[in-house]
């Protein structure tokens, strides 16, 4: 019999886990094709404003006429396609570069929200006691007010600018998160995990930050993706109440505010861009923290 030497033998490959990069794809190809690309498009709209928008948003068209007419009306031109304001402005280029306010308070109000959120709610939840009934009373309170109302009466008092209105909305809308992790933290500090961690002499921000933290990550996930549409309507009625970003920065509710006015005068191309942009937005995060619900938690997926 002939002996066969071991390099004869074909190899076997030991690696059964699937390549991180595997992993990735296959993530990317579960996501929603049109929330996903929208959201991705309003995010490089903003990203790459200067490049995109075919005018100086903050200065008039050269040889423009003040209202002047979109390029599907009489006299309209494919240098201002949606027209112009009542300061001979490129609406287009105003709407691109409005997508940069909305991403940038979207994003940034919602995670100051969750921060907020996630510690008062963890808090209370793991420690209970007094510390739990000072916070949900604090919580009970901010609920009770009307959300736009406060925020409102904070913007008023804090004066208009973007990164007001974003520590603003991240003021109000925090409380969401406290309530709903709270729920989730009393249950989890109940189970063996957390109780062998106790008697093991773990530490209590030990445990919070490697036991109850990423535990809660997933509905925090879920609940901030939901938030972003939240937040971006709230910011777009600040700003078309007048007490929102400041003028001339472009932002979609300020130029409803704007184009207002110009229904009566039969001028609706002022609010198409802002108007479609703000409900595919909004639509689209809905959507995406939906899909992203039912990805995260396995009672949804039958598992």
């Amino acid at each position: 019999m002939t002996a066969v030497s071991p390099t004869d033998l074909p190899a076997v490959s030991t690696d059964t886990e699937p390549s991180a990069l595997r992993r990735g794809l296959g993530v990317l190809g579960e996501l929603p094709i049109g929330s996903t690309g929208i959201l991705l498009g309003i995010v490089l709209m903003a990203i790459f404003a200067p490049w995109i928008a075919p005018h100086d948003p903050l200065s008039a068209v050269e040889g423009a006429q003040q209202f002047g007419p979109p390029v599907w009306g009489e006299g309209g031109s494919w240098d201002t396609p949606l027209g112009t304001d009542n300061l001979s402005r490129d609406v287009l280029s105003r709407t691109i570069y409005g997508a940069r306010v909305s991403v940038i308070v979207g994003l940034t109000g919602t995670a100051i929200a969750g921060v907020i959120g996630m510690i008062m709610g963890v808090a209370a939840g793991y420690f209970g006691g007094w510390v739990d009934s000072v916070i949900m009373r604090v919580v009970d309170a901010w609920l009770a007010l009307p959300t736009l109302v406060l925020a409102i009466l904070m913007a008023a008092v804090l004066g208009p600018s973007m990164w007001n209105i974003v520590f603003i909305l991240g003021v109000v809308y925090w409380t969401r998160y406290a309530r709903i992790l709270r729920s989730e933290v009393l249950s989890l500090r109940e189970t063996e995990f957390v109780k062998l961690a106790q008697v093991a002499g773990a530490s209590k921000f030990r445990i919070i930050v490697q036991h109850i933290v990423p535990n809660v990550l997933n509905t925090w996930l879920v609940l901030a993706s939901l938030t972003v549409g939240v937040v971006i309507i709230a910011e777009a009625s600040l700003s078309f109440l007048g007490v929102g970003v400041p003028a001339p920065t472009p932002a979609w509710g300020s130029m409803l505010t704007e184009g207002r006015s110009a229904l009566i005068t039969r001028r609706p191309h002022l609010i198409y861009g802002p108007a479609l942009l703000i409900g595919l937005t909004v639509l689209a995060t809905n959507l995406f923290g939906d899909w992203l619900r039912v990805k995260l938690d396995p009672r949804q997926r039958n598992l």
